[in-house]
């Protein structure tokens, strides 16, 4: 079995094939009306999950370069959202219009 393991490592390396990183996944909380940090530095690919903490509901989007909007967030409620391009993005509650968060994409 190890032998069949080195060789389809071998071949996947021959053929310049790489192995699927595993994606990350953040957590950014909401709480007291806003984002329980202020900048967020995550890889292409990685998702944030973003958890209402708070004791009413928030809107999160982004409306530029990576437009999303996870609808409404009633409180104890998560969200999650993939980030599969690199950039820097504004995250808001459409909701409450001071609570952002920046995401840079690596």
């Amino acid at each position: 079995m190890y032998a069949k393991f080195t060789f389809t490592a071998a071949l996947f390396a021959t053929l310049g094939i790489a192995h699927a990183a595993s994606a990350a996944e953040i957590v950014v909380t909401q709480a007291a009306k806003k984002f329980d940090v202020a900048k967020v530095d995550i890889k292409a690919g990685d998702s944030i999950k973003f958890v209402n903490s708070d004791s009413i509901t928030h809107n999160i989007y982004s409306s530029k370069g990576m437009k999303f909007d996870l609808g409404a967030q009633k409180p104890g409620a998560s969200s999650n959202q993939v980030f599969d391009k690199a950039g820097k993005f504004k995250v808001r509650c459409a909701i409450h219009p001071k609570m952002k968060v920046t995401v840079n994409v690596n």
